[in-house]
C-alpha cells in the first residue's frame, strides 16, 4: 500500500526495495545491465505490494504501446491454437499484450489492411507465421512503417530480420528413415500447399531419406493437399483405391493424418496391421485419436515464447551489435512414435 493510501507506485517499490526509480523502470522493462540480485529483490517487492504500472503513463514514458501483434493465415486450427498460446503466455509475463489478426495471404488489399492494424495499434512489433512471413507485400508494409517484425517458418532468413524455426528437412527424413527401417518400401507422401514454404522443406525432408537408402520417390505414390483433414482424406482414398497400395503414409501434417486414418477405416484397411500413418506436428489430436499418431512434435508454442521474447530484446540498444547469425533461432524438434506404425 502507498505511504499516502492509495495504490503503490513506483515510488512505493523504490523505496521498498532500496534502489533507485531507474533502476525499478528498467526490471520493469525486462531491460540489460541490472545486476541478478538486484532483479530478484525489486521483483519480490512488486510482488508484495501488488505493484501494477498504469499502461498509459508506461506507453507514454518509453514511447512503446506494449502491445505485440500476431498475424497468421493458417487451414490448420491446431498450429494456430499452439502460436496463440506460447505467444500469449509470454507477453503475459513480460508485461505486454498480444493482439491477434486473421488476414487472407491473398487478399487484395493487404497491404492497405496492415497499415489501417499499424495505425490503429502501434504495436511495437508483429510476429508473422507462414505464409504471410513469406509475403513481400507484408514485409514491405511493415519496414516502412518502422514496425519490427519476427518470422516464425520462413522459407529463407532475412538478413537483419529476426526469425525461429525448426529444422523441417530434418525432422521429415528422420520420419522417413523410421518407416524405412520398419521395412515399409512403398512409402506415400501428402504434400502441402505450395503457399507453405514448411510444405516444400518436409517434402525435400522425405526426398533426401529416399534418397539415401537407394529409393526415388514414385509420381504414383504422391498426392497433394491442403493441410487440412478433408484434403488428407481424399487424398488418402486416391492412394489406397489403387491395385497397389502403399504400405506406409507420410502426410506432412497431423490434420491430414487423421484424414488418412479415416479413409483407411471408411475402406476397412487395419491401422497398423496393413497400413501405418506418420503425420508431423504432434497436435494435441495426435494422441487422442485411435490408433495413436506417429509424428514429429513441432515446438509452436515454444517458437511462439521465442518470438515474443526477440520483439521485447529489440528495444534493447545491445540488439544492433548482435552477428547475423545469433537473429536466428532454430529450436529442437522431437520424433514421436505410437501406435499408427509398425514393422510390416
Amino acid at each position: 500500500m502507498s505511504a499516502r493510501g492509495g495504490s503503490p507506485t513506483i515510488v512505493d517499490v523504490a523505496r521498498e526495495a532500496g534502489v533507485s526509480i531507474k533502476t525499478v523502470s528498467r526490471v520493469l522493462n525486462h531491460e540489460p545491465g541490472v545486476h541478478e540480485s538486484t532483479r530478484d529483490q525489486v521483483l519480490k517487492v512488486v510482488e508484495a505490494l501488488r505493484y501494477r504500472p498504469k499502461q498509459s503513463a508506461r506507453s507514454l514514458a518509453g514511447g512503446r504501446s506494449f502491445l505485440i501483434g500476431l498475424l497468421y493465415y493458417d487451414p490448420s486450427a491446431a498450429f494456430v491454437g499452439s502460436v496463440q498460446q506460447g505467444a500469449t503466455v509470454r507477453c503475459r509475463e513480460l508485461g505486454y499484450h498480444l493482439v491477434v489478426e486473421s488476414l487472407h495471404n491473398d487478399a487484395p488489399d493487404l497491404r492497405q489492411q496492415i497499415d489501417r492494424m499499424v495505425m490503429a495499434l502501434r504495436p511495437d512489433g508483429m510476429i508473422l507465421t507462414p505464409p504471410l512471413c513469406d509475403n513481400p507485400e507484408v514485409l514491405s508494409a511493415l519496414r516502412e512503417s518502422g514496425t519490427p517484425c519476427v518470422l516464425m517458418s520462413p522459407e529463407r532468413d532475412l538478413r537483419g530480420v529476426p526469425s525461429v524455426r525448426m529444422d523441417d528437412v530434418h525432422a521429415a527424413e528422420e520420419i522417413t528413415n523410421l518407416l524405412l527401417s520398419l521395412g515399409h518400401q512403398r512409402i506415400a507422401f501428402i504434400k502441402g500447399p505450395a503457399d507453405q514454404s514448411a510444405s516444400g522443406m518436409r517434402y525435400q525432408g522425405f526426398v533426401n531419406a529416399l534418397h539415401a537408402h537407394g529409393f526415388k520417390p514414385d509420381p504414383e505414390l504422391l498426392q497433394q493437399g491442403a493441410f487440412t483433414f478433408e484434403s488428407g482424406r481424399d487424398a488418402a482414398h486416391q492412394l489406397l483405391s489403387r491395385r497397389q497400395r502403399p504400405t506406409a503414409v507420410f502426410a506432412s501434417n497431423d490434420d491430414m493424418a487423421l484424414g488418412v486414418l479415416a479413409a483407411a477405416q471408411r475402406l476397412g484397411l487395419p491401422v497398423p496391421g496393413e497400413l501405418s500413418v506418420a503425420g508431423f506436428d504432434d497436435s494435441p489430436t495426435a494422441a487422442l485419436v485411435w490408433p495413436p499418431l506417429t509424428t514429429v512434435r513441432q515446438p509452436v508454442a515454444e517458437m511462439a515464447r521465442a518470438a515474443v521474447e526477440m520483439l521485447v530484446s529489440v528495444q534493447r540498444p545491445d540488439m544492433a551489435t548482435l552477428e547475423e547469425h545469433e537473429l536466428h533461432k532454430v529450436l529442437p524438434h522431437e520424433l514421436v512414435v505410437r501406435d499408427s506404425t509398425r514393422a510390416r
